[in-house]
């Protein structure tokens, strides 16, 4: 009885750690938060005590610790989402593969390492975030245009907004013009003052519409 109590113990500590890795996730309003980070923390914790002592001598204590690390791809899998030509949910997946290690070495009584490994996790994504050239990545914007086809009209676009191509274009004829309406990522962020006035500047573009957030 007292041995388990100990376990337990390793467990709880799993799920502070879980919690401090989770806390940082939600300042940064990630999709898994607190509750996600503990609970995977717990549960590799409690799966490795189970590993480690639930069987007899001759079993291979080693298989269901194993499965861990696969399981928890699968829940990894269900944030990673494709959206507006960006993938969204990659570092908060490797954030929880990575804390199911954190409480795997808890429920091997692995105290250092567990903590080390949970100040260095939260560490790097503190300084991974700061807005420093090295770390900055590029976010790119969605805009919908309709414009009249003229000579360089075309080449004159792409040079406003930095792209070399156009997506989701349809072509339409009004009376004697050639109208294009098409989808467009770029790195620029236009402020709607600098739309209107690249509006304004260009009589052959119509409409310029942001939609990056749709």
């Amino acid at each position: 009885m007292i041995e388990q109590l100990y376990m337990l113990l390793d467990i709880a500590l799993a799920g502070f750690l879980g919690f401090l890795i989770g806390l940082e996730r939600k300042l940064k309003m990630k999709e898994a938060g607190i509750r996600t980070h503990t609970i995977v923390c717990i549960g590799s914790a409690l799966l490795m005590v189970i590993s480690k002592y639930g069987f007899t001598a001759e079993a291979d204590s080693a298989r269901i610790a194993a499965q861990i690390v696969s399981g928890i791809g699968f829940l990894g899998a269900g944030i990673i989402v494709y959206r507006q030509h960006e993938v969204k949910g990659l570092t908060t997946a490797a954030g929880i593969w990575a804390s199911a290690g954190v409480g795997m070495a808890c429920g091997a009584s692995m105290y250092v390492i567990a903590v080390g490994a949970t100040v260095i996790l939260i560490g790097s994504q503190v300084v991974f975030r700061l807005k420093i050239p090295p770390f900055r990545s590029k976010k790119s914007f969605s805009v919908k245009i309709r414009f009249r086809q003229e000579n360089e009209a075309n080449k004159r676009i792409k040079e406003i907004f930095g792209v070399d191509r156009f997506n989701h274009l349809i072509i339409e004829r009004q009376g004697e013009d050639i109208i294009y309406s098409a989808m467009l990522n770029t790195v620029k962020e236009l402020s709607s003052t600098q739309l209107n006035n690249i509006i304004c500047s260009n009589d052959f573009i119509y409409s310029i519409e942001r939609c990056d957030n749709d």
